[in-house]
């Protein structure tokens, strides 16, 4: 076992309301109870004293027992932290301040082409490995054609390397002068190096793409890995060297070939035997029970991840999904034309119809239909707020409910929220919503409201 430490550095959802009125005596009570809080908090005054602490904890980076890549800062006043609320996911009442990333200078050994689950094409640096900030690194994004261009980056020559947010290697820099005069430009490739179809960039994109689909055994195996993974189909102990195996057998050509291959053929494979072929055709017959988001985010629609996948699940059902227009998805809250283009062209192709009628026929389901049509979600995209202490039920709960109804919960108001269900002790944003015109409901008129429906 590994021995892991943390930092509390704040508290969730809560349903009392006799906490300390600041942040930092929250961590004091935090403390109080037992819980290890970072010793280097400190409570600072104005843009000045931010800096100030700023290049205080800088200089005290490398002697840490821990790594960090910068300092947050918190208005300290939690009703004021109400007040300010949030964009998107984002607190407008705290901000990031990142130290300058570490960099380092080593050779550009090679470079390679990676070929990723949507045939996106990404250039790789292979590099002689060179330490980075406490981490060895011997490989670094070179993100696209037109960075390697700008970059004018060659094999052989000797680079500044760093961490990019302390976290995913970069290139940032060639030394010219130490080039060798041989050294030549990279020719990005025009077929792609797994099954050699066309490689194309469309207009306006900075990524070029693989046109092999599901022909090409690089995005087969990206599309495969993404498909049983824990957030989409969770198939247990179907991991990447078993996907690798599958596909370069060509045993599997897309996700529905997945629970057509019997017992002997996942027991031949290498590594497995009757036992682990039985965990995996168990792990199989599991994942057919599933809800009607994680089987959209298990498809693998560009633009469609796990949020977007339940704000869809949550208006459609899939026969109206695939009938559904451009327009029409982008009257959707958070659905914009890029996705909305992405979705619609997915359902057009034959092939994935045929997947999906595979999967069905397969036994794939969602039981009780949790995906709704419209029609059926009589709160669809209304916008709710929830504040102050609730008595029937938590807010996490009232929340729950609201959003199985199409109702989309934001922690902030605005002129777009519809309603604010306001609990006791509701405080500035209840003085908010009346200065907006927005409809105020108690804790009783949201019972009323859910029974109803």
């Amino acid at each position: 076992t590994r021995p892991l430490t943390f930092f509390s550095y704040a508290i969730g959802t809560v349903s009392e309301t006799n906490l300390p009125a600041s942040h930092s005596g929250i961590l004091q009570q935090l403390q109080q109870w037992g819980l290890p809080i970072a010793k280097q908090n400190k409570v600072v005054k104005g843009v000045r004293g931010c800096l100030h602490y700023y290049q205080n904890i800088l200089a005290q980076r490398d002697a840490l027992p821990f790594d960090i890549d910068g300092v947050v800062y918190k208005v300290n006043d939690i009703e004021q932290q109400e007040i300010l609320g949030f964009i998107s996911k984002a607190p407008r009442w705290a901000i990031a301040h990142k130290f300058p990333a570490q960099e380092a200078l080593t050779k550009l050994l090679a470079i390679d082409i990676q070929v990723g689950r949507t045939g996106a094409i990404t250039p790789v640096a292979k590099l002689r490995p060179v330490n980075v900030g406490g981490v060895t690194v011997s490989q670094a994004t070179l993100h696209n054609q037109d960075e390697i261009k700008r970059k004018n980056v060659r094999v052989g020559d000797t680079v500044i390397v760093r961490r990019a947010g302390d976290v995913i290697p970069e290139v940032v820099k060639v030394i010219t002068e130490e080039r060798l005069t041989t050294s030549q430009p990279f020719v990005f490739p025009n077929k792609c190096p797994a099954c050699n179809s066309n490689v194309e960039r469309i207009t306006g994109e900075a990524v070029a793409r693989c046109t092999g689909g599901l022909y090409c055994p690089a995005q087969r195996q990206q599309a495969l890995q993404h498909f049983v993974s824990r957030q989409a189909m969770d198939i247990e102990g179907l991991g990447k060297k078993l996907v690798v195996q599958v596909v370069e057998n060509n045993l599997v050509n897309n996700p529905a070939d997945i629970y057509d291959l019997t017992h002997e053929q996942w027991a031949g494979l290498e590594r497995m035997g009757d036992k682990s072929a039985d965990n995996v055709m168990q792990s199989i017959e599991n994942s057919k029970t599933i809800t009607f988001a994680r089987f959209l985010y298990a498809l693998g629609i560009r633009e469609v991840g796990e949020s977007t996948a339940k704000i869809l699940a949550e208006q459609y059902n899939l026969q109206k999904l695939q009938q559904a227009s451009e327009y029409e998805l982008q009257q959707i809250v958070d659905i914009g034309p890029i996705a909305a283009k992405y979705i619609v062209n997915f359902f057009q192709q034959a092939h994935n119809i045929e997947v999906i009628q595979r999967l069905q026929t397969a036994g794939v389901h969602w039981p009780d239909s949790i995906a709704k049509s419209t029609n059926e979600q009589t709160l669809t995209s209304k916008i709710f707020v929830l504040t102050g202490t609730l008595s029937k039920m938590s807010r996490n709960e009232a929340k729950s409910k609201l959003q199985q109804l199409g109702a989309k919960v934001t922690n902030s108001i605005s002129k777009k929220t519809d309603y604010l269900v306001a609990g006791e002790k509701s405080g500035s944003k209840l003085e908010k919503a009346k200065k907006l015109g927005v409809i105020v409901l108690t804790e009783v008129e949201l019972v009323e409201l859910l029974d109803n429906l």
